[in-house]
């Protein structure tokens, strides 16, 4: 599950005993990251402060969308699994979804989402990379400043959690082998293998 030692649940108190119980009652079991994170839970109240602020300025699909984005370039399972299953319950369809893990240029997007993907990639890859033709051609899509802003720092911040995963060797949840079909969940295994239990 992970290369550290974490806080079982039967010995989890304050602050972890609260996120390991607040995984069960919205899910059924504690995920992995949660217990990733029990060592730290500061670090996991920060997180869910700072991502809950970015993702509240975004249109919940752009949100998935850029965040997919991110977390395919660098290889996170565990996110892209996530932000997939949410795209598959809430937006696309499962061949839908396949296509643009495949390949979002040809998945079957609007131009706007294609741009958003685009950029997203690019942040996550190499942000040095990132130029006034990236902000102008999302400009020319309608999108603001403030919504550009909003694209950048979903895939930045993806960045530094799904780093943290996979940094400490974090497996993406069994659940999401026992939910997804297997040619779903094969598309979106980007990185490190679903936990097996």
């Amino acid at each position: 599950m992970t290369f550290i030692k974490t806080v079982p649940e039967s010995e989890a108190t304050g602050d972890v005993a609260a996120f390991y119980a607040a995984d069960r009652e919205a899910l059924g079991y504690v995920r992995n990251l949660t217990a990733a994170f029990s060592i730290a839970p500061e670090v996991l109240a920060a997180w869910q402060q700072l991502n809950g602020a970015i993702k509240a300025r975004m249109d919940a699909r752009r949100y998935e969308l850029a965040t997919l984005a991110a977390a395919r370039q660098i290889r996170s399972s565990y996110c892209a699994l996530a932000h997939g299953s949410v795209l598959l319950d809430e937006f696309v369809d499962e061949d839908g979804l396949q296509a643009i893990m495949a390949d979002h240029h040809r998945g079957g997007l609007d131009p706007v989402d294609v741009a958003v993907m685009d950029l997203a990639e690019k942040v996550a890859a190499d942000a040095t990379s990132v130029g006034e033709d990236d902000f102008a051609r999302l400009r020319k899509h309608g999108i603001t400043d403030s919504e550009i802003f909003d694209v950048v720092a979903a895939a930045a911040a993806r960045c530094f959690f799904s780093k943290t995963l996979d940094g400490l060797g974090v497996q993406p949840d069994a659940q999401y082998g026992e939910q997804l079909g297997g040619d779903v969940l094969a598309a979106l295994t980007v990185g490190r293998k679903v936990a097996s239990e």
